[in-house]
């Protein structure tokens, strides 16, 4: 049995090494880019008027001018216009390209305008004021967004002002998401009295698809023969597979011995944690990993958020970030294990606290959905004060 530090290494040290794609600017939100992507022209690419008000040359309010005779109007959208003289000024809008001649604007507020003059009504304004230089943003040929960022909204918005009408972005993983055990049936059965409903690998495919990565469900039965035919073709055709059931020491766990049988060689088995201790990891020499997870829905859950999403992030290029939260009570937890306390969490004045709900153990699943995440409580001691900082894992946004 090791400890969960070293499973994470473990893991970590078998990634999945991705290819590429190319998609449309539309399906890219969510994705993680793939190559750099540069200004194709000056960020802004004029010297842009911010405010609604005129143009002027400042010289001429150095010199003393306040009344500006208005020649004409400068909109957004228009091929730039000229100041025939510098005793002018030009009304303009917000967007609108900065007139040649002009290098300062005062906005509509700072006026007295009885047409067709302009009079400044505030006794200081300052050279270049209420103007976007060009290439202030970034010059022509800078890099804007790097490789193996995941790209938002605010991503896709710059992708668009370069003209990026195709995307290149990393593929994850193809994974199939199995559940084994005779004792489950499918959601819209009805269940006999020694049966219940399979709900983990929808659990897990829905953890998957928040991040935008997509897997395929499958049953598979307590039968070694049927697994290891099933298992022999699902990992031709996939990367990873994740497994939720069949891996602790019982009469028909068969997962660990079948895995095994097909090339994948076991990394690890058991983990120094509560929950999840049968937790299963195995590669094969293609490159193919398998994450077997104890049947338990809750330890699956936290098996799904500990190590199986920072080795995707890992995988994809992305530095998993750690977050942390701030215990509101005492706990006590007294075995050598790591335990991963369920909680629910409130942010309280800047600082996350995290208020313990451990429910009913390893099988309350329903417990799930009060709680926020796990706090990651060290397996080195037993007692842990309010007010302590330690390893948040959420699952919700």
């Amino acid at each position: 049995m090791i400890s969960v530090q070293e499973a994470s290494a473990s893991i970590l040290s078998h990634l999945y090494k991705p290819d590429t794609r190319r998609v449309p600017l539309q399906e890219a939100v969510g994705s993680v880019l793939a190559e750099p992507v540069t200004a194709d022209r000056d960020f802004p690419p004029f010297h842009r008027v911010t405010m609604d008000g005129i143009a002027i040359a400042f010289d001429a309010w150095e010199k003393g001018k306040r009344t500006f005779l208005i020649e004409g109007t400068q909109a957004a959208g228009e091929p730039k216009k000229t100041l025939t003289s510098a005793e002018n000024a030009l009304e303009v809008m917000t967007g609108a390209m900065l007139p040649a001649g002009t290098d300062t604007v005062v906005r509509y507020e700072d006026l007295a305008i009885e047409s067709p003059n302009a009079t400044i009504t505030v006794d200081n304004i300052t050279r270049g004021q209420s103007v976007h230089r060009q290439g202030q943003d970034a010059a022509s040929g800078e890099v804007l967004l790097s490789p193996n960022m995941i790209l938002s909204p605010a991503e896709i918005a710059v992708l668009a002002s370069v003209g990026k009408t195709v995307v290149k972005i990393k593929n994850y993983p193809r994974t199939a998401v199995i559940a084994s055990g005779d004792e489950l049936v499918e959601v819209g059965q009805t269940p006999l009295p020694h049966q219940i409903r399979r709900s983990n690998t929808y659990a897990i495919e829905a953890a998957m698809k928040t991040l935008g990565w997509k897997g395929d469900q499958f049953h598979l039965p307590d039968d070694k023969d049927t697994l290891r035919r099933s298992l022999e073709k699902i990992l031709k055709q996939y990367d990873s597979v994740i497994l939720s059931g069949g891996v602790s020491q019982g009469k028909f766990d068969f997962i660990p011995g079948v895995l095994e049988s097909l090339g994948v060689k076991k990394v690890f088995h058991q983990v120094s944690q509560r929950p999840g201790k049968p937790l299963w990891f195995g590669a094969s020499p293609e490159g193919k990993t398998a994450f077997a997870l104890p049947g338990n829905p809750v330890s699956t859950f936290m098996c799904f958020y500990r190590y199986i999403l920072p080795w995707l992030w890992t995988s994809l290029g992305i530095e998993p970030r750690q977050e942390y939260a701030v215990l509101a009570e005492d706990f006590t937890f007294k075995p050598q294990l790591t335990y991963f306390l369920q909680v629910s969490v409130k942010n309280d004045g800047g600082m996350l606290m995290a208020y313990p709900d451990a429910g009913g153990g390893s099988g309350d699943f329903a417990n799930l959905k009060k709680i926020d995440g796990f706090l990651e409580l060290p397996m080195e001691r037993s007692e842990f004060k309010a007010g302590e900082s330690l390893p948040f894992i959420p699952f919700r946004a």
